[in-house]
């Protein structure tokens, strides 16, 4: 009898990349968008010196980056819906290399401010799109999970950006802050290139238009808001009222246009979602009341409790920190709870938060203003976590370009806003605007006022949070009445 050959065992197919390739891609460029925010700031006074350059001047290497950032992250994200994410990414990765590359070899002030702003469109690219591959690049049961890996990566840079700038700078000169950005932009462009997935005919809106004409008005209205609120106090009140109006005519026209256009940049129509809606609004009363902590924190810790630079560097450190610890846990918890019941708890807890700051810190100093930020800042993971996820998952695959830069525009906003509306009161309460004189109860009291409001802005989100989820539990109620 003939022994029949046995047949060779199939080869195992090739397994796919895994998504953690993908993932980490984007949280590298989520990283290097934070990163390029906070790392410039410690470079100013070196900056000025070796441009011969004022105090007024020497902002704009700031403001360049964050009003380019501010200003077209809802463009970007529109366009690499009509275009393709993947390939915009891609892009934006060469335009921060190049941008960075040649902040660090700019051999005049106003030529490093303009790199400084092309950085900025990139890290927009990299922010608005790094949310919004998600959707494809990560399994749906993951995507809590992954949202709350980029808010820790996010945190990470920046915190990291001023204690990594000085010492970049004191090693290599302030150049090394624009060639770090080089090699890690080249690694987050390979593995964009390799693992993420490419950009077929149902993530992209192949049918639309780029709208040329609202993303103009976009860019007039938005920094002319910023500047309002983000005027020194010398500035003659009239320049403010000035860029106030300009900002409520251009919103005006922005409006009349996307009413209109048969391709709009933002659908107005999306809106009349209550719980998107809710959701971006949540999220910049959240983004005022974290840069609150940022503004007050150091005037407070300083006046009342006499700490030096250092100690005040590593109190204000803590909040950061424990984002970065929490903000994946946060995730996780997203998937296992749901994201509506998270936001909810991670608002209470914030607001909890602000109101321990206002109690214990006048009766147990430090130690209660500590406990304060790290009741607080769990909170605000558990709530990015949560409302990212949340806006993303309801997102047709060819809105969620322009939908993830929605959700940065209300962050950047309300990051804005914190920074000077939360700051004047701070002074109003404080009944000084001269804090390096000002008496330590003034300081205190000023401290306790704003804080008291940061509690009331939370306290409003979670009557919209609670609001939204009612009114979607009812509709569901009714979808399935007999």
């Amino acid at each position: 009898m003939p022994i029949s050959a046995t047949p060779p065992e199939p080869r195992p197919k090739k397994a796919l990349p895994s998504f953690h390739a993908a993932l980490a891609c984007l949280c590298l460029c989520i990283l290097l968008s934070s990163l390029g925010t906070s790392i410039a700031n410690v470079a100013l006074p070196t900056l000025a010196v070796a441009f011969s350059a004022s105090f007024e001047q020497v902002q704009w290497i700031v403001l360049a980056y964050l009003l380019a950032m501010t200003t077209l992250v809802v463009s970007v994200g529109r366009l690499g819906d009509i275009i393709g994410r993947r390939k915009l990414l891609l892009a934006g990765l060469v335009l921060f290399v190049a941008a960075s590359a040649l902040g660090a070899l700019s051999p005049t002030f106003w030529l490093l401010v303009a790199a400084r702003a092309v950085q900025g469109l990139g890290a927009a690219i990299m922010a608005a799109l790094g949310m919004a591959i998600i959707g494809e690049a990560v399994p749906k049961e993951k995507t809590g999970s992954a949202m709350g890996l980029l808010g820790t990566m996010s945190a990470v840079g920046t915190a990291l950006g001023p204690s990594l700038g000085g010492v970049l700078i004191s090693a290599f000169g302030w150049r090394a802050i624009f060639l770090l950005n080089i090699p890690l932009g080249i690694l987050a462009f390979g593995l964009a290139c390799r693992f993420l997935p490419g950009d077929g005919d149902r993530s992209r809106d192949t049918g639309a238009r780029f709208d040329g004409v609202g993303t103009l008005l976009l860019a007039a209205t938005l920094p002319a808001y910023a500047l309002a609120m983000t005027l020194g106090r010398g500035t003659p009140g009239w320049i403010g009222a000035v860029l106030l109006l300009a900002t409520a005519l251009g919103s005006g026209l922005f409006v009349i246009v996307e009413a209109r256009i048969r391709s709009p940049l933002i659908d107005l129509a999306a809106f009349r979602d209550e719980a998107l809606s809710t959701n971006l609004i949540t999220g910049a009363l959240v983004a005022t009341v974290m840069m609150t902590t940022f503004v007050v924190g150091p005037f407070y810790l300083s006046r009342v409790f006499g700490l030096g630079e250092t100690v005040i560097g590593l109190v204000m450190a803590i909040g950061p920190i424990i984002s970065m610890l929490s903000g994946v846990f946060a995730g996780r918890l997203v998937d296992r709870l749901g994201a509506p019941r998270i936001i909810l708890i991670g608002l209470i807890e914030m607001a909890a938060g602000a109101m321990v700051v206002t109690v214990a810190g006048p009766i147990f100093g430090v130690v209660g203003y500590v406990a304060g930020i790290v009741v607080l800042t769990p909170g605000y993971q558990l709530f990015q976590a949560g409302n990212n996820t949340a806006v993303m998952a309801g997102i047709r695959p060819e809105r969620r370009g322009v939908t993830s830069g929605l959700v940065n525009l209300s962050r950047n906003l309300g990051l804005i806003t914190g920074a000077s509306a939360m700051g004047a009161i701070f002074r109003f309460a404080s009944g000084t605007g001269d804090f390096a004189t000002a008496p330590a109860e003034a300081v205190q009291s000023g401290m306790q006022v704003t804080f008291a409001v940061t509690a009331l802005l939370i306290a409003v989100a979670i009557i919209l949070a609670a609001g939204s989820r009612l009114l979607a539990s009812r509709a569901v109620r009714s979808e399935n009445a007999p």
